[in-house]
């Protein structure tokens, strides 16, 4: 008769740990409906902060992707060097924060197709008689420390002095004040800039180099598989319009999803 009993008990813990074991896994599985994406919240237009909202182009284009693929978006937000290195050791999926590719950039992630174009330009005080790009030969022009920008710009002109900075603002502000004769930044960025803060800067010549801008992922089979999924859903979302409509909400009416 104990025999019974202990058998019986013992077959009510085996069916009580099962069941517990059952919920683990369903827990864990709708866990993988979760994309973990970077950013640093700090750039304008692009990544930012309004009335505690996280929200500009680049969130709410992997927002929308994401829900059309059935994901539910988790943000990490950290400076921008602090993001691709999360990225790198498979911390986070991704990064929207209007990340240029390059060849360098190219070796360590897995970049999607183009969900917008950089076009590396520059702008100078609305006084000023520039013309032509080619005028800024032997002056100096601003930019940010380190940017690919600025690296664009030696490559444009080696006869521009650049003049770096550590912040954008510090940049952009010299060219408003006219302690320099011209501010490097990509095209979109400046549209914006110049909108919010009805900026006395003025747009001279067209860019002079354009990059592609992506979502960076993982050089993994997971990352892989990821990137195909977004490959797949941006480019639904450029031919029905949704992509130009996004950027024309942030951007002053500007579709910075085409190179023009």
């Amino acid at each position: 008769m104990k025999k019974l009993i202990l058998l019986a008990g013992s077959i009510i813990l085996i069916t009580i740990l099962a069941a517990c074991g059952d919920s683990g896994s369903s827990e864990e599985g709708s866990g993988d409906n979760v994309l973990q994406a970077g950013t640093t919240a700090q750039s304008y237009p692009n990544s930012y902060e309004e009335n505690g909202e996280l929200v500009g182009y680049d969130v709410e284009v992997l927002e929308t992707a994401a829900e059309n693929l059935g994901y539910e978006v988790e943000w990490v937000t950290t400076d921008f060097s602090g993001l691709m290195g999360q990225l790198e050791t498979g911390r986070i999926d991704t990064v929207a924060n209007f990340v240029a590719v390059t060849e360098e950039r190219a070796e360590s992630y897995d970049f999607s197709v183009p969900y917008a174009y950089a076009g590396a330009t520059i702008v100078t005080h609305e006084d000023n008689d520039f013309t032509d790009l080619e005028q800024f030969k032997g002056r100096t022009v601003s930019g940010v420390l380190g940017s690919n920008n600025v690296k664009n710009l030696e490559a444009f002109d080696p006869e521009i002095e650049p003049r770096t900075y550590e912040t954008r603002d510090g940049a952009m502000n010299d060219a408003i004040n006219n302690r320099v004769d011209g501010y490097v930044n990509s095209k979109s960025a400046l549209i914006a800039e110049i909108e919010l803060g009805d900026l006395p800067l003025k747009f001279v010549g067209d860019p002079f180099v354009y990059e592609d801008i992506s979502f960076p992922f993982t050089k993994n089979e997971e990352g892989a598989a990821l990137r195909e999924e977004f490959d797949e859903e941006l480019e639904k979302l450029r031919e029905d319009g949704t992509l130009a409509e996004i950027s024309e909400k942030y951007f002053a009416g500007e579709d910075i999803t085409v190179q023009e």
